[in-house]
């Protein structure tokens, strides 16, 4: 199926893998992107030097074109974009809005450039800025979100900009591709679905977690970091909900000095780090201390297995998600049901439901209605 995006990013298939912290590592970067969709790694949680081995740990893995994808606000953000230029990485995805600057040098250097944003007025901004295409994710999608859905951001976006638009939040099947599809994307990012492959490295014990959810087991709570954050609804979390302040901070406090010995970054790169997050925001200086819980409890889940320690950010569709599929066999699946969504749209089959004009009077038995007025209901 050739799209904008497929064009775009070279890839076979109109979809993407998102870059999940401590999930979208090589291995499910590789796979993705050998069954012919576009795979992204995840880069926030690596130093500079552990990312450019990710990089020609992919490239050793797969010929064919994957992502990286940056925190813009990073005060190292230059030097990972000159990895992604040096190793001839094909796209550079963003969880929040990269600066012209920063969209002019990558493509400049012949990278494509893809923001994530969650409003309209971000992808004008971007799309102005020179960037190639856009990610939009509705409250539907795992980790941070907003609280419109995809079925209302998405039109929204794509009626704004002129460059490709990439679905995200709630996608996890080739209906919900031929629905994206109909709004005027160019494809769509699952973050959660990927998840939930074989070839992803998540422990055994989270997968069980996600696979046993319903839909009413996701929730959105700001207890993590101050910022509304879609993820699996534990004891944990709820213990994070009604922890008092002063716990809550402390907490925050350990988390931190445990996230820069793990990132190399020093207390004064963070705290850079952490204006450049407060930049333009209403954050107070508590809710920066707080981010540091995201990526240490990500890690106890994602990493090292521990349910009861970690959070597990999570899109509303692991609800609906019931096995463990390659990436190839995802992939394979998710074109088949497009194709065979397209073929029924085309040629509908006598089982599916045709809807039919209501039965009319003759002319003869029909009283005509007086001028003026509209005929009555029958």
């Amino acid at each position: 199926m050739e799209t904008a995006l497929t064009r775009l990013a070279g890839v076979r298939h109109p979809l993407v893998q998102t870059g999940m912290g401590w999930v979208a590592g090589p291995r499910l970067v590789s796979a993705t992107a050998n069954a012919g969709a576009l795979g992204i790694l995840a880069s926030a949680t690596m130093t500079v030097d552990q990312l450019r081995s990710a990089v020609r740990e992919v490239k050793s893995r797969t010929s064919e074109p994957f992502g990286v994808n940056l925190r813009a606000d990073a005060g190292d953000a230059g030097d990972r974009v000159r990895i992604i230029i040096d190793e001839g990485v094909k796209v550079a995805s963003f969880a929040l809005a990269p600066s012209k600057e920063l969209i002019a040098e990558l493509k400049e250097a012949g990278v494509v450039v893809v923001p994530s944003i969650g409003a309209r007025r971000h992808a004008e901004k971007v799309a102005a800025w020179g960037a190639d295409a856009v990610i939009v994710q509705g409250g539907e999608g795992g980790g941070h979100t907003g609280d419109v859905a995809t079925t209302v951001l998405l039109p929204q976006v794509v009626d704004a900009v002129d460059i490709p638009v990439v679905a995200a939040g709630g996608f996890h099947d080739g209906r919900g591709l031929v629905a994206a599809l109909a709004y005027g994307a160019a494809g769509v990012a699952m973050g959660t679905r990927f998840l939930l492959t074989s070839d992803s490295t998540v422990p055994d014990a989270v997968k069980a977690r996600y696979l046993a959810a319903s839909v009413k087991d996701v929730t959105v709570t700001t207890a993590v970091d101050g910022l509304p954050h879609r993820m699996l609804r534990t004891d944990l979390v709820t213990s994070l909900e009604n922890a008092g302040r002063t716990r809550t901070l402390a907490r925050a406090v350990r988390h931190a000095a445990a996230f820069r010995k793990l990132s190399g970054l020093s207390w004064r790169e963070m705290v850079r780090d952490g204006l450049a997050m407060k930049h333009g925001k209403e954050l107070a200086w508590s809710q920066v201390l707080l981010a540091a819980n995201t990526p240490m409890l990500l890690k106890a889940s994602m990493v090292e297995g521990r349910t009861d320690l970690g959070i597990m950010a999570s899109g509303q569709v692991a609800g609906v998600i019931e096995d463990l599929p390659s990436c190839k066999e995802l992939v394979d699946r998710v074109m088949a049901e497009a194709d065979a969504v397209l073929n029924r749209l085309h040629d509908p089959s006598p089982a599916l439901p045709q809807i039919s004009a209501p039965e009319q009077p003759s002319p003869s038995s029909a009283p005509a209605p007086a001028q003026g007025t509209l005929p009555t209901p029958g």
